[in-house]
């Protein structure tokens, strides 16, 4: 038997790129690759970088990462260093020519080639550059390694048929295109099967789902029937577009006991202007429009946004009606970027580029703003009590504060005093919320109501430890389930 190789997947980006990673985790433990320790830092046989092309510094984060693990190859006979995503998409074979000790470049629509290029690398002992200009399968018939046992990312569709001015995504993941109602509803009881009790519906503008099999009332309708799914707790979705947000999706998730209250919708600029010149196809009036029906609907909804500050031809009359949008929004959380100009967008050649340092004034201003009204909205939460599913690894402090962390129905983060019982994550927890953080809740008091279920089951029986070898019989040695793998960290969203 030969030694197992190790494995290691960095991720950056949106939600799409990290269930990606999942896949191509799948991928290479199906080939019998074996995941490195959690911490490995490029101690690994095989390092993949999943890449993100949205962000301006994204270049420069990848060739940093790629020189710090060149020194690490010339020690280390047969490491192999594979890069895929958005960035491989567009830049081909400059990563190549920049970092020649790569051996494996891949694009958004061919991950399931990752292993034989690896090995097609390794026999042949020169780089593999494989970007295929199409999709050649949907990914979710991909094997696929979930990082939680009782939470789930399901891909409903791939690209995206819009034309923002700032984004290059539909660039390099191509046009909309939609999978089966029956094959994602089939994906997501099997994995309700295997304990999920929480499913994230994934697309690149996941309300515009159906376009591409002609039914408008496509997405509503698969919401209602992720309703009728037995042991689904909790779905939710991302991210939508304001175009495609229609009055059938609010009333399905009004209707639908197991769709959550939470809505991220982004905004990426209040002003009518901006939005024109973004191409973005809604005023701030529609915005507003969409977000009052949904609070009509939905009382307790948590909602949530893009924005961009800086746009090219940006005036401050334009960002004071960003910060009027937010205001009249009230939205819960606002995921804020100041803009970044990508080669390949219409807005990277617009006139008007806006001087960094008006750009950083702006943005310092609209998360002042954000963080006020983010606290206000939290404060809201006190008094009220809240079914908590409990989460794995999202309160940083929760060993030296003794507490416990989840999420609550509307996606708040919640911390809550650890109870003497075992609570698992997966598991539901009632608590009173005491106080309020602009990005947390807490829950100082006893917990009223452990509620164990199968999620946290599914949690157990990975995390269980593996069983005593029980000797050999017959001269047949027996084989103990593997030791349970880490969970990886990385991904930011993008807008």
């Amino acid at each position: 038997m030969g030694v197992e190789r190790t494995y290691e997947v960095r991720t950056y980006g949106c939600q799409m790129n990290v269930h990606d990673s999942e896949r191509l985790s799948g991928l290479l433990e199906d080939a019998g690759y074996v995941r490195a320790p959690e911490g490995a830092d490029g101690d690994a046989d095989v390092v993949v970088f999943n890449t993100c092309a949205v962000r301006e510094n994204a270049d420069n984060k990848l060739y940093g990462n790629l020189g710090r693990l060149a020194p690490m190859k010339t020690r280390r006979p047969g490491m192999q260093i594979a890069v895929g995503g958005c960035l491989a998409q567009k830049d081909r074979d400059t990563i190549v020519k920049k970092a020649p000790w790569v051996d494996v470049v891949f694009g958004t629509h061919n991950i399931g080639k990752l292993p034989v290029l690896l090995e097609r690398a390794r026999v042949q002992e020169e780089a593999q550059v494989e970007i295929a200009e199409s999709l050649e399968a949907f990914p979710s018939t991909l094997p696929t390694r979930r990082e939680s046992a009782y939470a789930a990312w399901v891909s409903i569709s791939v690209g995206c048929n819009n034309t923002c001015t700032f984004c290059i995504v539909p660039a390099l993941r191509g046009k909309e295109k939609d999978r089966r109602p029956g094959d994602v509803l089939a994906e997501v009881e099997a994995l309700v099967a295997e304990g999920v009790s929480e499913i994230t519906l994934l697309g690149q503008n996941v309300n515009a789902y159906g376009s591409d099999i002609g039914d408008r009332e496509a997405f509503s309708k698969l919401l209602r029937a992720c309703g009728k799914i037995e042991g689904l707790e909790r779905v939710r979705f991302t991210s939508p577009h304001p175009r495609d947000f229609t009055d059938d999706v609010i009333a399905a998730m009004a209707e639908t006991p197991n769709v959550m209250p939470q809505l991220h919708m982004p905004l990426q600029s209040g002003s009518d202007t901006v939005l024109k010149a973004m191409r973005r196809s809604y005023r701030q009036e529609r915005f507003l429009g969409i977000i009052d029906k949904v609070r009509a609907a939905i009382p307790h909804a948590a909602i949530s946004t893009d924005i961009i500050v800086g746009f090219p031809g940006e005036t401050e009359e334009d960002f004071q009606q960003t910060l009027h949008t937010v205001r009249e929004a009230r939205f819960a959380n606002a995921f804020t970027f100041q803009y970044s100009k990508r080669p390949g967008t219409p807005a990277a050649d617009m006139d008007g580029q806006i001087p960094k340092e008006v750009v950083q004034e702006r943005y310092l201003r609209l998360v002042a703003l954000q963080e006020e009204i983010s606290w206000d909205e939290n404060k809201t939460q006190v008094g009220r009590t809240l079914d908590v599913m409990v989460a794995e690894g999202e309160g940083r402090k929760d060993g030296a504060t003794h507490r416990l962390s989840g999420r609550a129905p509307d996606n708040r983060l919640v911390h809550f005093t650890a109870p003497s019982e075992e609570v698992r994550p997966g598991d539901v927890v009632t608590v009173d919320i005491t106080y309020a953080a602009p990005h947390h809740l807490l829950a100082e008091g006893p917990t009223t109501r452990i509620r164990r279920t199968r999620a946290g089951d599914a949690w157990e029986r990975r995390n269980a430890a593996p069983p005593e070898p029980a000797g050999v019989l017959l001269g047949l040695p027996s084989i103990g389930v593997p030791p349970p793998l880490p969970a990886p960290t990385g991904g930011c969203s993008a807008p």
